[in-house]
């Protein structure tokens, strides 16, 4: 049994070597937290939004599995 609140560890493994499609399917799993840190006064942030959605894909391209 699958927990689909988790993201495919081969989604994880091709994101981590900069595959487009995989980065982008990450940061959709993460888009409704994303919206919800970047609220500011009830609205959202459109440049802290853009701050997290970089740092979560420059962490990812740094991230490695031999540690």
């Amino acid at each position: 049994m699958r927990n689909k609140k988790l993201i495919p560890f081969e989604i994880i493994e091709k994101a981590v070597a900069g595959e487009p499609e995989a980065i982008d399917a990450v940061l959709r799993h993460y888009t409704a937290h994303i919206k919800y840190l970047s609220m500011y006064k009830g609205r959202i942030n459109d440049d802290a939004q853009d701050r997290l959605k970089a740092k979560l894909v420059e962490a990812m391209l740094k991230f490695r599995f031999d540690r």
